[in-house]
């Protein structure tokens, strides 16, 4: 299935996807076959009422645990079986049921007793996360012909922008071949279906994440110190890229945005993030069930199929949940039910789409094709101005994310500023001057957060995470401010530390305005493993 908009073309919603053609291609690159007939696909769609059942329940605390279920006998036996028994309504029969037809997905912990000092802990993790080639079997998880590293915890699949950050400490310990295989992993999943998912989960196949491939790509091509490899994966790239353009022919002065691409007042063209389902999501559905309701008991008259749309839309800017989508009350809260995410155009999502076009523009240079090469660096060119058109604040010396529906910028201050100095797009002013910002305002006792805002949403105040910390690090470097640069990664490293020391974990985030208390927020419990938070921090430590 080469094409993903005539497959997206081809299925229903709302019950969308019994990925047939999906499952052929991926199984059969498989190392094992399955003995059985396979059936992968999204969990509504492979239990049905059982589904919705389970997750308007209380069985698992975690809404992504029986999405992740791996059923012991065909999805249609469970169906049938479960169409057939008493006291559905009965939460002990229904457990009992899920208990016989599945097998339910083990939490491994993965503190280290022995207490191994910090970055040989981290070594052992990366055979601790790593997966061999999936062999297929039915369920929701896409099988993958290659090795991959998961972040850990609830986090048992591939993810897409997780897996460049953990590529950074891999890279650092020597694990190239694990690289490699990752990025063809991607590459792959490319091929087949036209986008990277959230992660390879069917419930994941509505969204992407914010796009690091060529990242990943231009990382493999130093460490190989090759530059081959950009050609390599220049149909890949292509395809992503078009992926994120798609309906740019299709939007207008009377229809501003198509996908995920907007058109500017000036004709520009610009990116959001945009998911294709306006439904729950699978491994989220009651906890979004649950903000809607809500949002509705407060005002009958909102669009519904938005508000999902924008919750999913935050799943996939990899920021689920922060203020930067969310409508400040007039008590100063910013309520869940306000999410807006599709009328934003975000900065780090076009500093992104830059570093791709640029990135393409080099893999054509180095292929030979001038013309394509130089096609793509007007592309970025282009981007740059609108990025600078439409989100810097020159009052306020910072880059903010725009509303278009409103034809203004919002007002939340975030790491997302720090993604143009981490491609080289500010001039020196508008770096002196972020710069400034990140100090005054974001610069806390364990490094960076991500927003001084504290909402309760786990990218808000007071968290810090590993990748906007890596992000922030080199932004200031590329720009010559070593000083804050070096004192955020004293301060990152310092936590990270005192955690391991006393829990004996790499944690997913980290409350980084007071360290003594864990990070938090969100919809699930804080994670430990951690795929990259241990890159970033290997990376880092290998500077010493």
């Amino acid at each position: 299935m080469k094409n993903y908009f005539a497959f997206r073309q081809a299925i229903h919603r709302p019950f969308f996807w019994l990925f047939l053609t999906l499952l052929v291609a991926f199984s059969t690159s498989c190392q094992k076959q399955a003995t059985e007939p396979v059936d992968v696909g999204t969990p509504e769609a492979l239990y049905g009422q059982l589904f919705y059942d389970v997750q308007k329940t209380d069985i698992f605390p975690d809404s992504k645990t029986f999405v992740d279920c791996v059923p012991k006998e065909s999805p249609a036996k469970i169906r049938e079986a479960y169409e057939g028994i008493a006291g559905k309504d009965d939460t002990k029969v229904l457990k009992q049921f899920v208990e016989k037809h599945f097998i339910i997905p083990a939490y491994h912990p993965m503190s280290n007793p022995d207490t191994l000092a910090i970055q040989k802990h981290i070594r052992h993790l990366w055979s601790v996360l790593l997966r061999q080639p999936d062999v297929a079997h039915s369920g929701t998880l896409i099988p993958l012909p290659n090795k991959y590293v998961i972040p850990g915890g609830r986090f048992r699949e591939v993810y897409y922008w997780d897996s460049y950050f953990t590529m950074l400490g891999l890279a650092t310990d020597g694990e190239i071949d694990v690289i490699n295989s990752m990025i063809d992993n991607f590459a792959y999943i490319i091929d087949t279906i036209g986008f990277i998912p959230n992660g390879n989960r069917t419930y994941y196949l509505t969204r992407s994440q914010p796009p690091f491939f060529a990242l990943m790509v231009s990382l493999l091509a130093r460490l190989k110190k090759d530059d081959s490899v950009y050609v390599h994966y220049l149909p890949q790239m292509v395809e992503e890229y078009h992926f994120w353009m798609h309906g740019a022919d299709k939007v207008s002065a009377d229809k501003t945005a198509c996908g995920h691409v907007v058109r500017m007042e000036d004709g520009t063209l610009l990116n959001r993030y945009y998911d294709k389902g306006d439904f729950p999501r699978s491994e989220a559905y009651s906890e979004d069930v649950h903000t809607v309701r809500q949002a509705l008991a407060l005002n009958p008259s909102l669009d519904t199929l938005k508000m999902y749309r924008d919750l999913r839309s935050a799943a996939e800017s990899g920021w689920d949940f922060s203020s930067r989508w969310l409508k400040e009350s007039p008590d100063g809260s910013f309520p869940l039910y306000t999410m807006h995410t599709t009328d934003i155009v975000p900065v780090d999502l076009n500093a992104l789409m830059f570093n791709m076009e640029k990135t393409i523009a080099h893999a054509y240079k180095v292929k030979g094709d001038s013309v394509s090469s130089a096609r793509f660096e007007q592309k970025a060119q282009k981007r740059l101005e609108a990025l600078n058109r439409y989100c810097w604040n020159s009052e306020k010396g910072y880059y903010f994310d725009y509303d278009y529906t409103t034809g203004k910028q919002t007002s939340i201050v975030s790491l997302a500023a720090v993604y143009p100095l981490f491609f080289h797009m500010a001039s020196a002013k508008q770096a002196s001057e972020v710069m400034k910002v990140v100090e005054d305002e974001l610069l806390k006792t364990g490094g960076v957060v991500t927003t001084p805002y504290a909402t309760g949403q786990q990218w808000d105040s007071p968290n810090g995470w590993a990748p906007l910390q890596w992000i922030s690090i080199q932004g200031l470097r590329n720009y010559g401010y070593d000083a804050l640069a070096n004192e955020i990664k004293q301060r990152w490293m310092k936590v990270n530390e005192e955690v391991y020391r006393k829990y004996h974990r790499m944690e997913e985030k980290y409350n980084v305005v007071n360290p003594e208390v864990p990070g938090g927020g969100g919809e699930y419990p804080n994670q430990d493993g951690f795929g990259w938070t241990n890159g970033v921090y290997q990376r880092l430590a290998a500077e010493k």
